[in-house]
């Protein structure tokens, strides 16, 4: 699997069309495709965008994206690509596809997941790649790799009984050598506190700690120590090998919402081709976290969406977002 700063083809995303993500009102409906419609034009500022629509919402994906963004049909449950859609990788054949056991994020009592199961096949049929396909359950947003044989995981997602109630560290390690072709796994104990509500993953890594280059780990950082997050970060931090160094990019400041602690976080951000669409929370840490990135990820323009609607709803940019490697073909 590349690394998410090497060259891309296109990013995938899927359209938002119903249940929990739309909301109850036309007005939460229409909050929830302009914060999907935004993060499809800043990422078609950098690289193509293929949107994955519900024939039932195909018309109002086109009308909300206009011609920026090519519109693919195909029924769908929900809206977080990264979770549903194929984890792209590259081997002697070309492009390929691991096509992973998608359950609702470990069968949770609110997801439906029928069409959800079956995108990851037809995306890869769309981009021409073969599927490889895992008896694993695991989504993109629960592994982070940076390109050069290491992956990182937690402890609460790949070996959640709701997912994976058989498997241990020895056979998820197996799993993800095969279909990665990673040879260093690094566990790390768990997400953040919000991860664990209802409408939550139990612990992506994407909103925790990524890998911006090889041998170096970015990490959310809370400062602030009446926020539970602070306590679990430390433990995060302590389980971070020490040859890695660490980079710590602190939270935003603000701490609860009307539900509680928040899991805003800058590290669920999306990096594309000479470009970062980063989460911003309309915060004082904001332009701070943003020059962070700038530094992790040199050369390339960095952007803010506001996410506070897709955090609301489960998510942030990298949750709605997969990029397809572009394959060199090499001639003869």
């Amino acid at each position: 699997m590349p690394a998410e700063t090497e060259p891309h083809r296109c990013t995938w995303m899927a359209w938002p069309s119903a249940g929990y993500t739309l909301g109850d009102s036309e007005a939460d409906a229409d909050e929830a495709r302009g914060v999907w419609a935004a993060v499809a034009h800043a990422v078609a500022e950098f690289e193509p965008v293929r949107m994955v629509a519900d024939p039932s919402a195909a018309r109002v994906a086109r009308d909300w994206l206009g011609s920026d963004v090519e519109v693919l049909e195909a029924p769908l449950d929900d809206a977080w690509m990264r979770d549903i859609g194929p984890t792209f990788v590259v081997g002697p054949d070309g492009l390929g596809a691991v096509d992973w056991v998608f359950n609702g994020w470990g069968a949770q009592p609110w997801a439906r997941w029928e069409h959800d199961a079956r995108v990851a096949c037809q995306v890869a049929e769309w981009a021409g790649a073969t599927v490889v396909p895992s008896a694993m359950v695991n989504e993109g947003g629960g592994i982070h790799v940076d390109g050069q044989g290491a992956v990182l995981v937690t402890e609460t997602v790949q070996l959640d009984p709701g997912r994976n109630p058989s498997w241990t560290r020895a056979s998820v390690e197996e799993e993800l050598r095969r279909t990665l072709g990673v040879q260093r796994v690094v566990w790390l104990p768990r997400g953040l506190t919000r991860d664990y509500d209802e409408f939550g993953t139990r612990g992506h890594v994407d909103i925790v700690a990524t890998m911006p280059s090889p041998g170096t780990v970015l990490l959310h950082a809370q400062p602030d120590d009446s926020h539970p997050d602070h306590a679990v970060m430390e433990v995060v931090r302590a389980a971070v090998p020490d040859d890695l160094a660490i980079v710590d990019l602190p939270a935003p400041e603000v701490l609860t919402d009307e539900d509680g602690p928040v899991d805003y976080s800058y590290l669920n951000h999306y990096v594309c081709n000479g470009g970062v669409v980063a989460c911003v929370f309309d915060d004082p840490r904001d332009g701070t976290a943003l020059e962070s990135l700038a530094a992790a990820y040199p050369g390339r323009e960095v952007v803010g969406v506001d996410a506070r609607p897709l955090f609301a709803r489960g998510g942030g940019v990298h949750c709605i977002t997969q990029q397809e490697p572009l394959v060199q073909v090499v001639g003869p």
